[in-house]
């Protein structure tokens, strides 16, 4: 494997260092707000199972209307679509830092959900073209290297950020505070927004790029249904790990804000770490056989959520399903090998890209669902069939792996 300096990565007409210091700041302000996104729904809002179902609903449209807004800003570079993502996100922690939540009032909750959506545009816009201005600054035959730096910084700016989240709970909880005052949790929101400051002015400074990307629309090929099919599943395991797990933890066991941002910088350090050697191990051994283990395990931690707490003692309990958060999230790496299958079939490079986004797509529309009747099994029969049922699909999912009729020769890997 060729090692690079970082100077023989990027060109030469470029500053990287804006680009990457963008990063790190919006990294370090993303997790600051993902890190009490959850407790501040349930401890400030009181939001319950079926309305958290609701939040995530109207949280996840933006990942479905992305295509058509980036096709909107066709005209713009992708530098400047940048900096409006970045600005985007930043006027939503400004919503949230400086909005009412009215003890849980219904005006409260309508507000913080506005602004919560406002960030989540934000967020959609920034993702795709991350990687593009990521590539475009990076010299010839460079740019995979450009990629991992990208991801590298990102993922350490978002382990940053839940950390200091504890770090300021423990320290307000020192002066008395308890896990239910508002203050702190406006704390967390001034300081994620103030980073958020930063990286829009720095952002403002960026190289401006001359790409226009064409936006292609969505693309359908019946040699890649069984992927579609796939990442109807995926949505469904994602959308009840993002917005149920956490739940279990704070409204059956208790978990506060410093245990949800710990966790969550846990899965993060095994995300970065563990990549790859995910990748590697589906090199090796093959997608299907990843894919097929993969949700089997998922069945058996699906089943843990949902159980855990007639099976063990509360204090137990809560320790399995803390790990089971983490396994949750260092199993969900293995969706890396859908992408590896879409390349075995695939004729042509921007086939695959035209796929994996209606794939992104597809599984965007499966969670919007997921969110709404997840919310509403918890509400109206526990979380016991709702990890049951989430644990039929994983079962699903591995019988749909299994019919995959792999090639012979070695997949390769995504990075080739």
């Amino acid at each position: 494997m060729r090692i690079y300096s970082f100077n023989a990565i990027y060109r030469d007409d470029v500053k990287p260092a804006r680009f990457l210091a963008t990063l790190i700041l919006s990294g370090i302000a993303f997790g600051l707000y993902k890190g009490i996104q959850d407790n501040y729904m349930v401890e400030i809002l009181h939001i319950t199972p079926f309305e958290r179902g609701l939040v995530e609903f109207f949280r996840e449209l933006p990942g479905l209307l992305v295509v058509l807004i980036l096709a909107w800003m066709y005209r713009l570079s992708e530098s400047r679509v940048f900096k409006i993502g970045i600005a985007i996100m930043l006027s939503g922690l400004l919503g949230l830092l400086l909005g009412n939540p009215d003890g849980g009032s219904l005006g409260g909750k309508c507000i913080t959900v506005l602004f919560m959506v406002v960030f989540s545009f934000g967020e959609h816009i920034i993702m795709p073209v991350r990687t593009t201005l990521s590539l475009d600054i990076a010299r010839p035959n460079t740019g995979g290297a450009a990629l991992g730096i990208t991801s590298t910084i990102s993922n350490l700016g978002n382990i940053a950020g839940y950390l200091l989240v504890s770090l300021v709970f423990f320290v307000f909880s020192r002066f008395g505070f308890v896990r239910t005052d508002t203050v702190q949790f406006k704390a967390v929101f001034a300081l994620s927004a103030a980073l958020m400051l930063c990286a829009t002015l720095v952002s403002l400074a960026l190289y401006e790029s001359k790409i226009k990307v064409q936006r292609r629309r969505f693309y359908f090929a019946k040699k890649f249904s069984t992927f579609y099919m796939l990442e109807v599943f995926y949505g469904a395991r994602k959308q009840i790990f993002i917005t149920f797990a956490p739940l279990v933890l704070i409204r059956e066991y208790g978990a506060d804000t410093s245990v949800i941002a710990l966790l969550l910088g846990i899965c993060a350090i095994f995300g970065t770490l563990l990549s790859p050697f995910m990748g590697k191990l589906i090199d090796k051994v093959g997608y299907k056989i990843v894919m097929v283990t993969d949700t089997l395990v998922l069945v058996i931690v699906c089943m843990l959520y949902g159980f855990a707490h007639r099976l063990f003692p509360r204090d137990t309990a809560f320790i399995i399903v803390c790990i089971n958060y983490v396994l949750d999230s260092i199993i969900s790496l293995a969706s890396m090998a859908t992408n590896v299958y879409v390349r075995s079939i695939a004729d042509s490079p921007e086939e695959i890209t035209a796929t994996l986004s209606t794939g992104i797509s597809v599984n965007h529309i499966i969670s919007i669902f997921i969110a709404l009747t997840g919310g509403w099994i918890w509400q109206i029969t526990g979380i016991e069939v709702l990890f049951s049922l989430s644990a039929f699909l994983g079962l699903l999912n591995s019988l749909y792996a299994a019919r995959i009729q792999q090639p012979h020769k070695n997949a390769q890997s995504l990075s080739g």
